[in-house]
């Protein structure tokens, strides 16, 4: 089919010669009221943004194949509009023609480069998303959500110990109205207009946090009521787990979610299935807090429970193995190549694993971890409860 959609970046400055010429052949035209009125007149139907988006989406559809042209900020294709667009059109029915995006022109406003920089929205998303980034001598580029983000982005930055990072606001880049804010994020006063993308220069001061992407982040991150996969074990289980970017997996009796998170983290989505409601709760504000807000989190219990989850590419199970099915339903439902793991402390759950690893191969490991504590006067390693973890692939049928 002819493309009858076309996605047109525009920036502060309005349209040139071209974006003029294909908003004046449509026969629909939709944008924020800001990129419209930069539009100017013309016969085109016209249309806002409508909440939820989908009400809009859907009367882009249906209007197909008449000439539609919807306007967006820069570059559609960086969060942006166009995500949701190619969703639900075909590559082949639209263009996409973008314009300079805030990330590139701020970069260029500072002479950063892109390629060492890490770029992330907080336009409608949890400030949390700055835990995936933060860390000593990092740079970001975030698009804000309103003049308030900047204020709120630096009170996050000192009270997790990044006070001493450089900011800088940039507002309606390109166009006549750009202004710039900046200042340290511990004494943050400036007054931002809400079109503004920000720049974080990131200094780590005294008890900063360190955000690593590597698996195993310290305990303490998280909230718990005990029902935590520990650090040494954690970082073992997703480097057996394996993730990589778009993967998905499930982690079953998830308790506090510490290794779904951090599995997201890595670049992967999750569900996370537990029963209980606190546990629940719990899980859902560290998900916010380190930068996981996607979690998808499930109640019930496994198997029952796992019936209309999204196929894995790899599974946890750090509870539940008691219950009749588990490894079963997991095994079953796991794609080829995909990984499982199982972590046990009880001897009821050991044989289990055992039976599992004659059931499908794999291995079989045992981690035990000391920690040196106070005896009285003196200093002692004091061992932890030992786990025994079955780890497998599922191989593609055919495969001896």
């Amino acid at each position: 089919m002819t493309p009858w959609l076309t996605v047109l970046g525009i920036g502060e400055d309005g349209l040139d010669a071209l974006g003029r010429a294909i908003v004046g052949s449509a026969e629909f035209l939709v944008g924020g009221k800001r990129h419209l009125a930069l539009a100017g007149t013309g016969p085109a139907e016209r249309m806002t943004w409508q909440r939820p988006l989908s009400v809009t989406l859907d009367a882009i559809l249906a209007r197909r194949p008449r000439p539609t042209v919807v306007l967006a900020t820069g570059d559609p294709m960086w969060f942006g509009i166009g995500k949701s667009l190619a969703r639900r059109v075909p590559a082949g029915e639209m263009r996409i023609l973008p314009a300079p995006g805030a990330f590139s022109l701020a970069a260029a406003r500072l002479a950063w480069p892109l390629e060492g920089t890490a770029t992330l929205s907080l336009h409608g998303r949890p400030l949390g998303l700055l835990a995936l980034h933060v860390a000593p001598g990092a740079k970001l580029l975030a698009l804000s959500h309103d003049g308030g983000t900047p204020a709120r982005v630096a009170d996050w930055l000192t009270r997790h110990g990044y006070g001493e990072s450089r900011m800088v606001a940039l507002a309606h880049m390109g166009g006549s109205l750009e202004t710039r804010a900046e200042g340290r994020a511990d004494s943050w006063t400036g007054e931002v207009p809400d079109l503004n993308t920000l720049a974080v220069e990131c200094v780590a001061g005294d008890g900063a946090r360190i955000f690593s992407r590597a698996p195993g982040l310290p305990d303490d991150f998280f909230e718990h009521d005990g029902m935590l996969t520990k650090a040494h074990v954690r970082a073992a289980t997703l480097a057996l787990l394996a993730p990589t970017a778009g993967a998905h997996l499930w982690d079953i009796g998830a308790g506090s979610g510490a290794v779904a998170i951090e599995w997201i983290r890595a670049g992967g989505t999750a569900s996370a299935v537990e029963p209980v409601d606190a546990r629940r709760a719990t899980m859902a504000r560290n998900a916010e807090a380190l930068g996981a807000p996607g979690l998808d989190i499930r109640a019930g219990h496994a198997p029952g429970a796992l019936k209309e989850l999204p196929a894995p590419d790899a599974v946890f199970i750090g509870g539940g193995l008691s219950a009749e099915g588990v490894p079963e339903a997991a095994w079953a439902a796991l794609r080829p190549h995909g990984r499982i793991v199982a972590n046990a402390v009880t001897l009821e759950s050991e044989a289990r694993l055992v039976r599992a690893r004659s059931e499908w191969g794999g291995e079989l490991y045992r981690i035990s971890v000391e920690a040196a504590a106070p005896v009285g006067r003196f200093t002692a390693f004091r061992p932890a409860m030992a786990v025994t973890q079955w780890a497998a692939r599922k191989p593609w049928q055919g495969d001896s």
